[in-house]
């Protein structure tokens, strides 16, 4: 190109086409050749997430030393100490914003045969008025035990709250999702035929909380007019804004498992409100994502009694070399490993019932870190003088919430919440 001499146009033309050169073309050139070569170094396979880097990442890991359970030494896990770890663990949720009234509101009431299925709109803060389903069993005589069901991810930004009910009439989408992460039977369905009162809502970035860009406004808001073509484009557009909500939400001061916490939070705290509720008898389920929520609420709110954590547990250690990339930007929480580990967080739920049940084919977690976290939380819990009310399990199979596992689940909580189920 430049053999002749360049008027400045082509000239300047030429030097923006620069960067475009492959590295073996740049080599190639005389105007790189004198370039000074790099130091020699020897480069090895490292099967991590971060490369070349990873030998940094484990040095710096090593010098992590939580606060408050610090590595090699026994603590008192009673009652107060568990109290000022839920503390310190709010401090770095980063999202405490002045309470407000429900101010709850019935938008729609469906006869499902054996339940009612209510649409109601509640408020959490000032800024967030967030719809929910709440399933109703039929013939209430007294006050009945609850679940809040907490969906999962998946890579499904569409839909929240939707991937835990049968409405009778799922979206496409839904119906694969459903089988491929519960088995062909939402959780929340279930557990309302069962007796529970159940609610579920969307987490912040899901379902009707999902981001819509400005040149996809064209879609519409309505999602039962998307085909599955629209899912598919407008679920890859939210997934590409997962690191601009977290990155803006530390701008903001606050974290998105913050934000996803509190809400949960404010959804118990609205069932206590419920006539139809029991609210000493409050549990919480879910899976991947949902099972990462179950933890985290179980963790910071009393009114818990009893928490299932499906295929999302782990000692943060195993983790830290290939088992990065296959999690979403919700479940990391800058400072929590400098106060403690997942299994530790928890634990944070003794002496209330918590089973955690785990899948050895799940390729989510390090096998070596699954069993860890559970050989951790039975210390606990064992501390805590209440090592009869945690359960772990592992069950051969891949990263999904089967027929099997659901039942073994629904029975230990109709134990701990001493319900009986309908005939």
């Amino acid at each position: 190109m430049f053999d002749e001499q360049p008027d400045r146009r082509t000239f300047l033309a030429g030097v923006c086409l620069l960067p475009l050169l492959s590295a073996t073309e740049l080599a190639a050139r005389d105007d790189v050749s004198s370039l000074p070569a790099d130091p020699a170094r020897q480069l090895l396979p490292s099967a991590a997430d971060l490369g070349t880097n990873f030998a940094a990442l484990e040095q710096i890991a090593a010098t992590c030393q939580p606060s408050v359970f610090p590595i090699g030494k026994k603590v008192d896990f009673n009652d107060a100490f568990r109290a000022a770890a839920r503390a310190k663990v709010r401090d770095v949720l980063s999202y405490e914003p002045p309470r407000v009234d429900f101010n709850p509101e019935l938008v729609e009431r469906v006869d499902c045969g054996d339940h009612w299925r209510e649409r109601v709109l509640i408020s959490t803060t000032a800024w967030f008025r967030i719809p929910a389903n709440v399933l109703i069993p039929k013939g209430l005589q007294n006050p009945s035990p609850a679940i809040v069901d907490l969906h999962s991810h998946g890579g499904m930004f569409l839909f929240g709250k939707e991937k835990v009910i049968d409405l009778g009439t799922n979206h496409p989408a839904m119906t694969k999702y459903h089988e491929q992460n519960y088995s062909g039977r939402p959780t929340a369905t279930a557990l309302v035929r069962r007796g529970y009162v159940v609610i579920s809502i969307d987490a912040f970035m899901f379902g009707e909380r999902r981001v819509l860009l400005d040149e996809d406004l064209k879609f519409g808001w309505d999602r039962s007019k998307y085909s599955l073509d629209d899912v598919q484009q407008l679920n890859q557009k939210c997934r590409a804004k997962e690191s601009t909500v977290a990155k803006s939400l530390v701008l903001a001061g606050a974290t998105w498992p913050g934000v996803v916490n509190y809400d949960d939070r404010r959804v118990v705290e609205y069932l206590t409100t419920r006539p139809e509720v029991d609210a000493k008898r409050i549990g919480c389920v879910g899976i991947s994502m949902g099972g990462y929520r179950s933890a985290y609420l179980a963790a910071m709110d009393e009114r818990i009694k009893a928490a299932c954590v499906v295929g999302f547990m782990s000692s943060f250690g195993p983790m830290l070399k290939s088992h990065v990339d296959t999690h979403s930007w919700i479940h990391f929480l800058p400072g929590l490993a400098r106060l403690m580990d997942l299994p530790e967080l928890v634990s944070l739920a003794a002496p209330r019932g918590l089973f955690v049940q785990q899948c050895s084919q799940d390729r989510l977690f390090p096998l070596t870190g699954m069993r860890s976290s559970v050989q951790r939380i039975a210390e606990l819990y064992q501390a805590a003088g209440s090592p009869q009310q945690f359960l772990g399990r592992f069950y051969d199979e891949p990263h999904r919430w089967t027929i099997a596992m659901q039942d073994e689940a629904f029975a230990w909580l109709d134990e701990k919440l001493s319900h009986r189920p309908p005939d």
